[in-house]
């Protein structure tokens, strides 16, 4: 019997939450940070090194593997986990996002998004029921409902409208991927940075039904005040024994105040895309390596941190390789920046267990207004 997806809370602190997924690929310890595997690849790490970390699931994403490799040849292969060597749960991103980012390459219409690929500018459609569909070729563990993310700032008019098509979308999602047990749906509320058109938006979701639901429509340029705004009222507008993911996000500071305020999922391209320019985040803040104060340093990156490149690798080392454009230096610096990301994780449900969140994030911005370690 396959084992059915389930969500259970295990303790509670203020807004924060803190509990388990369960699916048939494995556990999902919440709150957690999905690693972004893009195109079925963590770029610069080997899955095991992922797991290694601490990841319980990672991120794949319709638009691009639609394009390449295509979802049949993936399904051929065996299902994504199969196809890359990934055998823990994998959520899929629905490409909505994406086709929004086209802008002129597109054209929207009820029945769904007609765009020119940005590799070859070949014609696409996708719509909810091809969405549906590609994600189950690529057989991921959590789905989520195709929708239309308006860029901010936008009109209310123009987020309501947007955010009506994405309901109308979400209940054709709901009917397209029909029954398929050990596997979820999500659907994602969306209304921009307007109470009202949440609360219409969640309202909608909750009378489909959905496994899980997303805070959709936000890190998508309204800034971190605006962000917590939202975030103040929309978990609550949300089944509270369902997860809710918040999409895109983020900074270490955005991920903790988003857990604080009752998110138990997120995602983000930050971590990756750091280590691969340079960039390492520790408790004390970003690093830029690249930096000439780092040439002769012999200490690591973070004396306390116990990943592969900070117990082996030096800053003089890590700045030489970055300089030298070494693919060693974003190997290093990923691992590091995800080994980081899944110990503030490991860090936030111990303290909601432990009651005592608020000291946690004292000390974690305490920490950051530190600043990095002295130069030598």
């Amino acid at each position: 019997m396959t084992t059915p997806f389930s969500f259970s809370l295990t303790a509670t602190d203020g807004g924060a939450r803190s509990g388990v997924i369960d699916t048939p690929r494995g556990q999902i310890r919440t709150p957690a940070f999905m690693p972004v595997g893009t195109a079925a690849t963590v770029k610069a790490m080997l899955p095991e090194s992922v797991a290694a970390t601490g990841a319980d699931i990672l991120l794949g994403n319709t638009y691009h593997l639609m394009l390449r490799p295509g979802a049949e040849r993936v399904a051929r292969m065996g299902g994504l986990h199969r196809f890359m060597n990934w055998d823990r749960p994998i959520l899929t991103d629905s490409g909505g996002f994406q086709v929004m980012s086209l802008a002129g390459l597109r054209k929207l219409t009820e029945k769904g998004v007609t765009f020119s690929s940005h590799v070859d500018g070949s014609k696409h459609f996708l719509s909810p029921e091809t969405s549906m569909q590609i994600q189950a070729l690529l057989g991921s563990d959590i789905v989520m409902a195709f929708d239309e993310c308006p860029a901010l700032p936008a009109t209310d008019e123009a987020v309501a409208a947007s955010m009506r098509l994405s309901m109308r979308w979400a209940q054709r999602s709901r009917d397209a991927f029909g029954d398929r047990p050990g596997h979820a749906l999500f659907g994602i509320m969306q209304g921009g940075v307007t109470p009202d058109l949440r609360a219409e938006s969640a309202e909608a979701l909750t009378g489909i039904g959905f496994d899980g639901y997303a805070v959709g429509g936000l890190a998508v340029g309204e800034g971190q005040e605006a962000m917590f705004g939202v975030l103040d009222y929309a978990p609550g507008l949300l089944p509270v024994d369902k997860p809710r993911y918040l999409m895109g996000v983020g900074k270490p500071d955005d991920i903790v105040g988003a857990v604080q305020r009752g998110i138990d999922m997120m995602d983000c391209v930050l971590p990756s895309r750091s280590g691969r320019t340079g960039q390492a985040w520790t408790p004390r803040g970003q690093v830029n390596i690249k930096n000439a104060r780092h040439q002769d340093d012999p200490r690591p990156l973070d004396e306390d941190c116990t990943c592969p490149c900070c117990t082996g690798y030096s800053r003089a080392y890590l700045h030489h390789v970055f300089r030298a454009k070494e693919m060693i230096s974003g190997m290093l610096l990923t691992w590091h920046n995800l080994h980081y990301y899944q110990q503030l994780m490991a860090g936030l449900r111990d303290a909601i267990a432990a009651g005592r969140l608020d000291a946690f994030v004292a000390e974690f911005h305490a920490t950051r207004a530190q600043g990095d370690i002295d130069p030598l």
